[in-house]
């Protein structure tokens, strides 16, 4: 049985600008391409260019990653691209065994990963005693820039909102800042959200009912060690504590046949936030997957809405939808 073709969709999000979608598109039609086929997730053929030989490229699916003899620098390029979208269409035939000239690079990446080092999934660290007064010191940081924000969320119910709409991020964004210095990013951003409400008529009652949940956060905070262990991590979660990988590994897995709802992407200058909304068709669990990369690399394009996959999430601590996912199968 041969690899799930993609959806046109899921190739041109590859791209790495409009214009090598424009030249891929030119690419994916048989007249160009000779030699085509696939064969366990690889997919290769050769393309006429403007040379004496013909360009060899080459996708691996699984990364996916992508080799071609043209001089292009974009990965991938509009050969890679088009080979694709040739795939996804049907025009590319499926082989017994991969190209002889595919099979060398293939077989390169394949001992590369089985070389690699395996992670373990828990790691206990080096020296406990010192991550244990780490965390504390930490957490003294915390308290401290929250008892500033507290006197600065009564200040703002004393003095009142009124002015707020003249130059809001003059009035929050130096209040973020100093929650980022005390160790407290969670609340940092939600204070550099509050811009945004102070609009409309009803901005008042929009921004006084955010600022009593951050002081609501804030009292919890102070109450971490007598609260249940589920609602203390959502509090931490909350001010911006971080989890470690290892230790959201370690949990137990929810395993479920999994639908992709929503991406949404968010470019904030140098850092790409991609969100992933998940539904569980066994369990009806909902689930929040967030990736994040350098702009200039950009995020993986093969998950778009509306595709199934079959596998464990691994949730947060205190979080009922934040999660890590491990896929095992994707159709369309």
């Amino acid at each position: 049985m041969g690899t799930q073709r993609w959806r046109a969709e899921q190739v041109l999000a590859l791209a790495p600008d409009p214009g090598s979608q424009a030249a891929g598109r030119k690419l994916s039609v048989s007249a160009p391409w000779s030699s085509q086929g696939c064969a366990d997730q690889v997919v290769w053929g050769l393309c006429r260019g403007s040379g004496r030989n013909p360009y060899q490229t080459i996708v691996d699916l699984s990364g996916p990653a992508y080799k071609c003899s043209c001089p292009s620098r974009k990965f991938p390029c509009k050969h890679a691209l088009g080979l694709m979208l040739l795939w996804t269409a049907g025009g590319v035939p499926e082989e017994p065994q991969v190209a002889d000239f595919a099979r060398p690079w293939i077989d390169e990446r394949i001992a590369k990963a089985a070389a690699a080092p395996s992670r373990p999934v828990r790691a206990e660290p080096k020296d406990p005693e010192r991550a244990a007064r780490t965390a504390q010191q930490r957490e003294l940081r915390v308290a401290g820039g929250l008892d500033e924000f507290e006197m600065w969320l009564d200040d703002q119910v004393r003095s009142g909102l009124a002015g707020a709409e003249a130059d809001p991020y003059r009035r929050f964004d130096p209040v973020a800042a100093r929650l980022v210095d005390a160790q407290a990013p969670g609340l940092a951003r939600r204070v550099r959200e509050l811009p945004a409400m102070v609009t409309g008529t009803r901005w008042p009652e929009r921004l006084l009912r955010e600022l009593a949940m951050l002081r609501l956060l804030v009292q919890a905070h102070r109450s971490l060690r007598d609260l249940e262990p589920a609602m203390a991590a959502n509090v931490r979660r909350h001010v911006g504590y971080p989890v470690a990988r290892a230790d959201v590994l370690a949990s137990a897995p929810v395993s479920d046949t999994w639908k992709i709802v929503a991406v949404r992407d968010r470019d904030d200058e140098q850092l790409v936030t991609r969100r992933i909304w998940l539904w569980g068709s066994g369990t009806g669990r909902r689930a929040v997957v967030l990736s994040f990369a350098p702009t200039t690399a950009g995020l993986d394009g093969r998950f778009l809405a509306g595709m199934v996959f079959d596998g464990p999430l691994y949730f947060y601590p205190g979080s009922p939808r934040c999660a890590r996912w491990l896929p095992t199968a994707t159709s369309g």
